[in-house]
């Protein structure tokens, strides 16, 4: 049995090797693997991501205010007839709670509006949503009824 031939184990790391710890450390020596000369080998040179060599880094060239952002928060949606005639069956009730199930709306809905826009071929009651004219024309048309 050589040490060789021990298989290593799952999630084993090897020790990292000391830098600047003398020769007998195992790399370097007095240059500690940055080579002999130049900025980079020096002390106090910053090795970052952000250094670009004397240039101003990118994140200090760029603007300081990026604006104001209104998160949103009205929680108001559209929805058009078409939608709700490919997605419900003939019958099934069309309400807030129902539209978020199917996943037609967001889930921090609260207010929902119907619009007229394509056809309605199914017979559909709709409850507790707000409705353009023209929709509930299309709806009652088809055999469905509004509350």
């Amino acid at each position: 049995m050589y040490l060789e031939s021990i298989p290593k184990r799952k999630g084993e790391k090897a020790k990292s090797k000391r830098l600047g710890r003398g020769y007998g450390s195992g790399v370097g020596g007095h240059t500690v693997g940055r080579g002999t000369k130049g900025q980079r080998s020096r002390a106090g040179h910053k090795s970052l991501v952000a250094f670009e060599g004397g240039n101003v880094p990118f994140y200090k060239r760029m603007p300081k205010y990026k604006g104001f952002n209104v998160p949103i928060k009205s929680g108001k949606q559209a929805i058009n007839v078409d939608t709700l005639s490919n997605n419900f069956k003939s019958g099934e009730k069309v309400n807030l709670e129902a539209l978020k199930e199917k996943g037609l709306i967001k889930k921090n809905t609260k207010e929902v509006k119907v619009l007229g826009r394509g056809e309605v071929k199914k017979k559909l009651p709709i409850e507790e949503l707000k409705i353009s004219p023209v929709a509930v024309e299309k709806i009652e048309k088809a055999g469905g009824n509004v509350k």
